[in-house]
């Protein structure tokens, strides 16, 4: 059998239709809004790289220090001999880990872009080939049917991208996770932890604007592929804490009153002047609130391992 194995479970049309779905019922709601997973084209994720060197971008430096310093923690601990990563991209960061693990036999991970995956694959087989990597090109929001693969396993899912998911979605979504698991297996999830508002902030407004080109990026996707005509120099990159919710909201601010059309849906949406398209959330966590999330999907807080700073957290968690 071939070291790598890729299986489509999305609709080669999927991502048109999410895309077409999203924009209407976003832009004709009161907020108006735009999920953050429609950033990353080509030039989106080549920004978003850029922004994780930022000076003030600390979390994918902080998450990386967790994997390099506890990595051997977290393999012990988990005993994992198939690793399943959610939105993997690159799988970069997850090497470490990959690294740390002797009895490791199957890596599968789980992304949308099928050329994320087969370069990701690539380049691991060419370091690792006794391991055994089965791609899934999935939306692992949408529930997951995953492949035959020998136990104990692994669920990762890292970056704090569970952040970006609100309350009720994040419920869903762990108990989604929970249905995978058998007994012996375990979740290791990355959160951002809530800090001083100076310090979010400036990690979503930086000095360089290199994250408000990252914010109307999104309005250059829906440009190009629903033919509409969004004039980005009329908006502008908001950032700001809400302190009720504990996350952070990225938000784009008309400068002035315009109508946009949407010529494949037909569509033209009306914004008032300073008024705010929200493009994401971003939530920060406590201890105390992974845990409780994690009990109401059905799953225990086992081990929680954090950077020198306490910025970031990853947390192992197993079922109930």
């Amino acid at each position: 059998m071939s070291p790598f194995q890729l299986t489509r479970t999305l609709p080669a049309d999927a991502t048109d239709a999410a895309l077409r779905a999203d924009v209407l019922s976003g832009l004709t709601g009161r907020p108006k809004t735009l999920p953050p997973k429609w950033f990353y084209d080509a030039r989106g994720s080549e920004l978003f790289e850029e922004i994780t060197r930022l000076p003030e971008y600390y979390p994918t430096r902080a998450e990386r220090e967790i994997l390099q310093e506890r990595a051997e923690e977290i393999a012990a601990a988990s005993g994992a001999r198939t690793v399943i990563e959610l939105g993997s991209g690159s799988s970069e960061k997850t090497r470490h880990l990959l690294d740390a693990l002797p009895e490791l036999h199957t890596y599968v991970p789980v992304d949308v872009s099928e050329s994320a995956l087969s370069g990701a694959a690539e380049a691991l087989l060419a370091e690792r080939p006794e391991l055994s990597v089965h791609a899934l090109v999935a939306d692992f929001t949408g529930g997951l049917a995953l492949p035959g693969s020998p136990g104990p396993r692994l669920v990762v899912f890292l970056g704090g991208t569970i952040g970006n998911l609100l309350p009720r979605e994040r419920t869903t979504f762990l108990r989604s996770v929970r249905s995978l698991l058998s007994p012996g297996d375990a979740l290791l999830l990355g959160t951002d932890l809530v800090k001083e508002e100076a310090t979010l902030v400036a990690a979503y407004d930086d000095a360089a604007h290199v994250t408000a080109a990252f914010n109307k990026n999104v309005l250059n996707v829906v440009n190009r592929e629903l033919g509409a005509d969004f004039p980005l120099d009329d908006f502008d990159h908001v950032a700001v804490w809400n302190r009720e919710e504990r996350w952070m909201e990225m938000r784009l601010r008309a400068r002035r009153a315009l109508n946009v059309k949407i010529r494949e849906l037909d569509l033209v949406v009306p914004f008032e002047s300073g008024e705010e398209l929200r493009t994401e959330v971003s939530a920060k966590f406590r201890q105390e609130d992974v845990r409780e999330e994690l009990a109401a999907a059905g799953l225990r807080l086992a081990q929680w391992w954090t950077d020198s700073a306490d910025r970031f957290a990853l947390s192992l968690a197993t079922a109930v």
